[in-house]
């Protein structure tokens, strides 16, 4: 099973100018993106996420500020990946649940490679760990 890991998209310009990031999705993503979205205004203090996904893959930004993405494989183990560069995005497989907490003024770019489909959502916790507890 693949676990998530970073990606780092170019970063041109420089200093004095300012920065542009390219991502030609055809060539950056791991899979053809059907759904881009974004979130903003997020409280300090509220968790997004808790969720899994059966299908949909995604690489999440923190366009803006600082993004603290926590995922768990269905075997149990977790990491905890800080989004703090607009050039950085974290590549989330199926089967992997995760949270996010967000700075504030931060802003969450996604890239998902369905269209949203709300069978596609574990929201439980506990069916989440039974339904993958063979992947473990």
């Amino acid at each position: 099973m693949v676990k998530p890991y970073l990606i780092d998209f170019p970063k041109l310009g420089k200093d004095s100018t300012g920065y542009i990031c390219v991502v030609e999705l055809h060539k950056a993503l791991p899979f053809e993106v059907q759904r881009t979205f974004w979130t903003y205004d997020t409280p300090e203090s509220f968790v997004r996420g808790n969720h899994a996904h059966y299908n949909t893959e995604q690489v999440l930004f923190a366009v803006a500020g600082r993004i603290t993405v926590t995922t768990e494989m269905p075997g149990g183990a977790t990491e905890i990946f800080h989004l703090q560069n607009p050039h950085q995005g974290l590549y989330v497989p199926p089967h992997v649940w995760h949270t996010m907490q967000y700075t504030p003024g931060a802003v969450q770019l996604v890239y998902a490679s369905t269209h949203y489909d709300e069978t596609d959502y574990i929201r439980d916790y506990e069916v989440f760990r039974a339904k993958w507890k063979h992947e473990a």
